[in-house]
């Protein structure tokens, strides 16, 4: 079958990959000139299973309530003149309701956990290098309240198949050297052990090559302009040089998708909510942190790639403006420094943005669509590079016609608030 993925992000190029390996023809078209230079480009680096739980907790809203007029705070809301913006925040607060916050933090930690085997598979089949680490992920607490209750929800995840374990101050020191000299500072942390880090940019790229040595045709610099239609088919892409025609299409859009599939009369819910990174040179190998990190008081993810420390945190929905905020970038830049400072050439710091495909419920939506030939692999929020193997494999089962190795209702677009 001929089939035709639009976007080549870490989700679009895992769908080629797996499409691929089923012995489709597979295009790829991207409007930038070459794979993972939006969403995937620079994000904090984790495949963290343990911490696919959805924002939309049941003590979100008076954490949100709290931030608001705090500068640098985690998560900023600037309200526009913008229907879906509003119309995703509301659907947002329903689905902090603590029956429907296990429902979808379950639903995410199945698709990550089946992932995470994938990406080994995958990993071992190819070859393919990407700076990854197998150490773990340790989130480390400065506060009794906040470790308490990821202590719990940590045992939960334990019982749905997530291995962790909690640690005091001494053995988070132990797994990670690099904090000794926060140590007075540090209450304990919770370590999972099975979690990964990575640049999932550095794996886009590479699997692209991959991809092409598989049959795999990519069309860089081509936007969609439209999608054509007969009856309840789609029978076209249309860019500004070609037309192209599949049998089977796949929206890997990100925060476009919603956008893209609007005149084809589907409500998708995403919208785009906006984090940053920084990306600093290793100099002092010895204190910079080795094995990636979540720091819950400042809501910050750390990753090593290669010579380079990686650093992620904020959000701020604001609509589809990527553009660099100096002041939440330096905010960003100042705690890193504080809490590494021999870490690296912080002058040299390369700082980015990008725009997450947020769902309310912080599942992604994956599968069929009103349209018969017309798949789904987007909204994954800040869980693109944790779920991408499991996505693109669940996308290729459900077209194949087999079984997956999870639900595949739980990912469906019928049903979604």
């Amino acid at each position: 079958m001929k089939i035709l993925v639009l976007g080549a992000g870490v989700i679009g190029v895992t769908s080629a990959y797996y499409l691929a390996e089923d012995g489709h023809e597979v295009t790829v078209i991207e409007k930038r000139e070459g794979p993972g230079l939006e969403t995937s480009f620079a994000n904090g680096g984790q495949i963290s299973a343990s911490h696919s739980y959805p924002w939309s907790a049941p003590d979100a809203p008076w954490k949100i309530a709290g931030w608001i007029g705090r500068k640098g705070a985690p998560l900023r809301f600037s309200p526009r003149l913008d229907p879906d913006q509003w119309s995703w925040a509301i659907r947002f607060l329903i689905n902090c309701r603590q029956g429907k916050f296990l429902r979808n933090s379950l639903r995410n930690l199945s698709l990550a956990l089946a992932s995470r085997v994938a990406l080994g598979d995958l990993r071992e089949e190819t070859g393919i290098d990407y700076d990854q680490k197998q150490l773990g992920i340790l989130h480390f607490f400065r506060h009794q309240g906040p470790f308490e209750s990821a202590k719990s929800l940590a045992e939960r995840f334990r019982d749905w198949g997530c291995e962790s374990r909690v640690v005091d101050t001494d053995e988070c020191i132990k797994i990670e050297p690099a904090l000794a000299a926060q140590e007075s500072r540090i209450l304990g942390g919770i370590h999972t052990p099975g979690d990964e880090s990575g640049d999932a940019y550095l794996f886009t790229k590479r699997l692209t090559t991959v991809c092409r040595s598989r049959g795999v045709t990519f069309r860089f610099g081509e936007t969609v302009l439209a999608m054509e239609q007969e009856g309840n088919r789609v029978s076209g892409i249309r860019t500004a040089s070609a037309t192209y025609r599949a049998d089977a299409y796949v929206i890997a859009l990100g925060c476009q998708s919603a956008k893209t599939l609007r005149p084809l009369g589907i409500r998708l819910p995403v919208y785009p909510v906006k984090g940053y990174s920084i990306t600093v040179p290793v100099e002092d190998h010895s204190a910079a942190p080795s094995v990636s990190l979540i720091d819950e008081e400042h809501k910050i993810v750390y990753s090593r790639l290669g010579d380079r420390l990686r650093a992620a945190g904020t959000a701020h929905l604001a609509g589809y403006d990527a553009a660099i905020d100096p002041a939440r970038a330096t905010a960003l830049l100042e705690i890193v420094r504080s809490q590494f400072p021999g870490a690296g050439a912080f002058e040299r710091a390369e700082f980015w943005a990008g725009l997450r495909p947020m769902t309310p419920d912080g599942c992604p939506v994956i599968g069929s669509t009103p349209y018969q030939n017309l798949y789904l692999n987007t909204g994954h929020g800040t869980l693109g590079w944790t779920m991408c193997c499991g996505s693109g494999r669940l996308l290729a089962d459900l077209i194949a016609g087999r079984t997956p190795a999870v639900n595949p209702e739980d990912y469906a677009l019928t049903g979604r608030g």
